[in-house]
């Protein structure tokens, strides 16, 4: 495939379920998302499916969704975890990606709020992850919360505060709020 064939517009949610604008690489603009000419879609296996079935712009538009492709994507991490991939499909699919891409807005909102006030220059990779994986209901409330305990605590201490609310948060749902470094990039 030719890389300039892959074409899309939403560049928070990719083609196959990943949320582009929740990943540290998208945030630090290091990656335009799941683009023609992005680093994911150069080795991405789904960008020339994409192609041969007519530029679709989510693989649930397709009649074979969920193929082969799919099996045990959930098991690997890359910069951004697969854990919820094929579930964050599905619910673009039931509820519609006009509704799940507003949710996503308030999540990446969320998100530039905890890496402006929270983060001490170590916990990007983490806040990303923690966005991604919970509930926004979630975040809202440990967000607020956070925001009035938080008023008369250094950087550090917030940013630590923060970690501790998220991964408690985390475990009461039984969500791992951590990457699978396995080598998978794909």
């Amino acid at each position: 495939m030719m890389n300039n064939e892959f074409q899309r517009d939403d560049n928070l949610f990719s083609l196959c379920g990943l949320n582009c604008s929740l990943c540290p690489l998208f945030i630090r603009e290091s990656c335009p998302g799941c683009r023609a000419g992005s680093p994911c879609a150069v080795v991405c296996q789904f960008a020339p499916c994409s192609v041969e079935h007519g530029n679709i712009d989510y693989c649930f538009e397709c009649e074979e969704y969920p193929c082969y492709r799919y099996d045990g994507v959930n098991e690997h991490d890359s910069l951004i975890s697969h854990k919820n991939q094929i579930r964050d499909m599905f619910k673009a699919k039931r509820i519609g990606i006009d509704k799940y891409r507003e949710e996503q807005l308030a999540k990446k909102q969320i998100l530039e709020k905890l890496l402006n006030e929270y983060d001490s220059g170590r916990r990007d990779v983490f806040f990303c992850l923690a966005v991604n994986l919970l509930e926004l209901n979630d975040l809202k409330i440990i967000l607020n919360d956070a925001d009035i305990l938080t008023e008369s605590m250094g950087l550090n201490e917030k940013s630590d505060y923060m970690k501790q609310l998220l991964d408690d948060c985390g475990n009461k749902r039984n969500i791992e709020l951590k990457l699978r470094n396995d080598g998978y990039y794909g």
